[in-house]
């Protein structure tokens, strides 16, 4: 038989149901699965050639969680979540039973330590090599980490500890074998650790210590502990098997880690049929890795699955639906690709009412897009310090653009007319009230005072359209269309102007930018203008935000450093380092990082 262990590290962005054939175990314990019950999915659940166990975590989602997966030819006589019994199911195979030795614990303690949902145990009826049938109890376990910062979690630790030793000699006692496989989240011996600092002090850890009274020596004599570390007992010297590693330093190239993983079986079990115990750092997938033992011995399948079994899940068993079942998705873009596209399962097609039809509101777009410079787009740059300064771009369905026409009944809907509208009133609006109030101004600057008022306000609006309106009218056709019959003279004054001149002379002089840089409109083929603009623009940016200091070079490799900052607490606390970029490793090895240490500066960087 073949036992695998493996923390995950996220069943769902893990390996995936595929990856567990590839593994090829009769029995997969996985940890740190992070899925609770209305995440579980059937993909996950439901494995072919296998029957699966499940642990959730009932405090946090997302959190803890552990599943066993059995072959159908190593099916489980009985299943059971949690170490103390509290959660074992009724009726025949829903218990695995041995809890009297838990008189230590009170209820209040033994509920919370199987609420987080870490441990399943199933057992299972095998045949030794010397052809004797009895029964083996696989306990799959995700032990709890000591969190230095919270003192709590140490005890936690310590607790579960304590519950996984009586559970299992229980176990042991009763009669068959046992075996625990998972993340102990201990590193036993200074072997096990990249690195053990001083080998007097590291055997003073809780953990370390509770591991020496739980394990025996191979060479042991019997009575010091009921359980063997199965790796140890066929390799006892073999350093850096590893297999658990720092993701975010890239810890894994230089083999750099602790080994937290074990596959303990029970002093006759690991002496009489334990044939080959390895790591498995050439999985990839996590920042742990697999480790597994095979054993002699054959496992003979149950009749059927225990009621733990997912495969009596209603969910997935036919005889409940999900409640993701009856929610309808909509498809995306639905708001804004199309008027004639409807949500599915509303029963409204084409047919429908108005207010049915209308068009959702637009989304928020990209920010990326309000500064991308394409051929073939609009776009206004006004001064950095204008008021309201933004660069926008036209939209492919704006009106004008070859996209579908508003809805006008949406514009009615919220208050806004249609921006020709707007600018054809508001230009009449401010003539009719200069030529009111005042007789004393030049025909040219009181047009040239209302188209400054258009302008703001129509820009603050709709810049985009402006430009757009006016792009292919003289200021002799834009005068006209505003005031009708009594713009005689005052087109004369502004007449061999053009509509951008007109906008640029609104607008007023703003720090020196000339009119191709406040409004400009190129064609496919010329979009030298706005990137001169845009260069310039960003010459501007990086004179007043020069960004960090570059990082210095790492005198060994001649590479850029890396920034971190110091977490620890105490005076350093939040100030930053460079430090070589390459991940941890052994010393001497060309792979691994060098010496250099280089405090950053506290003004730029």
């Amino acid at each position: 038989m073949r036992l695998l262990s493996w923390n995950v590290g996220g069943l769902r962005a893990g390996p995936g149901p595929a990856g567990l054939g590839a593994l090829g175990g009769d029995v997969i314990c996985l940890q740190e699965t992070r899925v609770t019950r209305d995440l579980l999915t059937e993909p996950l659940a439901m494995v072919d050639g296998y029957n699966s166990y499940f642990s959730f975590c009932r405090t946090r989602s997302g959190y803890s969680g552990v599943a066993t997966f059995c072959k159908d030819s190593a099916t489980p006589l009985a299943a059971e979540e949690g170490l103390s019994g509290l959660l074992a199911q009724p009726g025949e195979g829903g218990s695995v039973g041995c809890y009297r030795d838990l008189g230590g614990f009170t209820p209040q303690e033994l509920k919370a330590l199987d609420s987080e949902g870490r441990a399943v145990i199933t057992r299972h009826r095998i045949c030794t090599s010397a052809q004797q049938e009895t029964t083996l109890t696989v306990i799959n376990v995700y032990c709890p980490r000591a969190d230095p910062q919270r003192p709590e979690r140490a005890a936690y630790q310590a607790a579960f500890y304590r519950l996984l030793q009586g559970r299992a000699e229980a176990l042991l006692r009763d009669g068959g074998h046992v075996v625990i496989l998972g993340d102990i989240n201990t590193s036993h011996r200074p072997i096990d650790h990249c690195e053990p600092g001083d080998p007097k002090t590291f055997g003073e850890h809780p953990g370390r210590r509770w591991l020496d009274g739980f394990l025996c020596a191979p060479d042991g004599q019997p009575g010091q502990g009921l359980f063997m570390d199965t790796f140890r007992l066929l390799h006892p010297r073999q350093p850096y098997a590893f297999t658990c590693w720092r993701t975010d330093t890239g810890a894994r190239l230089t083999n750099h880690g602790t080994r937290l993983d074990y596959v303990l079986a029970d002093r006759a079990l690991a002496l009489g049929e334990l044939q080959d115990a390895r790591v498995l750092p050439e999985v990839p997938g996590s920042d742990h890795c697999p480790v597994l033992a095979e054993l002699a011995a054959t496992f003979l399948p149950a009749p059927r699955c225990p009621p733990l079994c997912t495969r009596h899940m209603p969910e997935f068993a036919g005889t409940q639906q999900k409640l993701n079942r009856f929610l309808v998705r909509v498809e995306r873009g639905a708001g804004a690709a199309g008027a004639g596209r409807t949500c599915r399962g509303t029963g409204v097609g084409r047919g429908g009412t108005a207010r049915n039809r209308r068009r959702l509101p637009r989304g928020q777009g990209d920010l990326l897009s309000y500064f991308r410079v394409t051929q073939g787009q609009l776009r206004i740059v006004t001064a950095q310090n204008a008021p309201g300064y933004r660069t926008q771009e036209l939209a492919p369905d704006a009106p004008g653009q070859g996209g579908p026409e508003p809805d006008q009944s949406a514009l009615g809907h919220s208050g806004q007319e249609p921006f020709q509208n707007v600018l054809q009133h508001r230009i009449q609006e401010l003539t009719q009230d200069a030529l009111e109030r005042s007789g004393q101004e030049s025909s040219q600057d009181a047009l040239r005072h209302r188209a400054q008022d258009l302008a703001r306000d129509a820009l603050g609006q709709n810049r985009q359209a402006l430009v757009q309106d006016t792009a292919g009218q003289s200021s002799q056709e834009l005068a006209h269309d505003a005031l009708g019959q009594n713009t005689q003279a005052l087109v004369q004054d502004t007449a061999g102007q053009s509509s951008q001149e007109l906008v640029h002379d609104a607008l007023g002089p703003s720090n020196g930018l000339g009119p191709e840089e406040l409004v400009m409109v190129f064609s496919p083929g010329d979009p030298g203008p706005m990137a001169a603009s845009l260069h310039s623009n960003t010459a501007r940016w990086r004179a007043v935000l020069p960004g960090p200091e570059p990082p210095p070079l790492c005198p060994t490799h001649r590479e850029p450093c890396a920034l971190r900052t110091v977490r620890k607490p105490g005076p350093n606390c939040g100030r930053r380092f460079y430090v070589c970029a390459r991940p941890p490793g052994r010393p001497g090895d060309p792979r691994a990082r060098c010496d250099f240490f280089h405090w950053a500066s506290r003004g730029r960087s």
